[in-house]
């Protein structure tokens, strides 16, 4: 499984819009293939910060993903942030997560 997480911060008077978005996209992200899971998540002490938790089954599956249209059109949503957003690949060894 490869996790990935994008951490965006929105500019306040584009709260609504960005959500909007985001929440139009995830439905669609979750149907791709390879798509193990597409969460999203604000924080509580600062609504601005937005957070988008996706799973892919595998590193390619991600990589399609990352040319689709859907997360192009998460990419275009930065100009509503306040700075570019942190997107983090994360690497999950098969070793590492059978320790759970």
């Amino acid at each position: 499984m490869v996790p990935i997480h994008i951490k965006m911060n929105v500019r306040s008077e584009k709260r609504k819009e960005l959500l909007q978005t985001l929440k139009s996209i995830v439905p669609q992200v979750r149907t791709e293939k390879g798509c193990v899971s597409s969460d999203l998540y604000h924080n509580d002490e600062n609504e601005n910060d937005i957070l988008l938790v996706e799973a892919w089954e595998t590193r390619n599956e991600l990589d399609d993903h990352l040319r689709s249209g859907s997360f192009m059109v998460l990419m275009g949503a930065r100009l509503l942030l306040t700075r570019p957003p942190e997107v983090m690949i994360c690497a999950v060894s098969e070793e590492s997560a059978n320790l759970l």
